[in-house]
């Protein structure tokens, strides 16, 4: 039997991203949407020192789940998640970059061309 979720915003987040990518004919938002609807115990969450690893200066970086702040990032760059922690998102900025939802990030790159999916 499949389970439901149940949390309203991220089925309104997961249904989104299958839209946006049907409609653009986009991988990459299917596959963060596919992501996205895995098994609580399966999500994603990924801390600051590896997205400072993993990631140059100016990079498009979609993360199906959590961005947590154990790390330090040195350089900008523009991130789309589900969740931030507060001192996640105050750290990206403060070094430059910004943090928007992965509804927004796939209304801006609706292609998701550029767009590399952190996990």
């Amino acid at each position: 039997m499949r389970r439901r979720i149940r949390n309203p915003e991220l089925n309104d987040t997961i249904a989104g991203l299958k839209r946006k990518g049907r409609q653009n004919k986009s991988r990459v938002w299917l596959r963060v949407a596919d992501l996205l609807a895995k098994p609580r115990r399966s999500r994603i969450a990924v801390n600051l020192s590896r997205l400072a690893r993993n990631t140059r200066r100016g990079e498009i970086v979609a993360v199906p789940g959590k961005v947590l702040a154990a790390g330090s990032i040195g350089h900008s760059i523009h991130i789309g998640a589900f969740k931030f922690s507060q001192t996640a998102k105050a750290k990206i900025e403060k070094a430059g970059g910004s943090c928007v939802s992965l509804s927004e990030l796939a209304n801006n790159h609706p292609k998701g061309s550029k767009v590399r999916i952190l996990r």
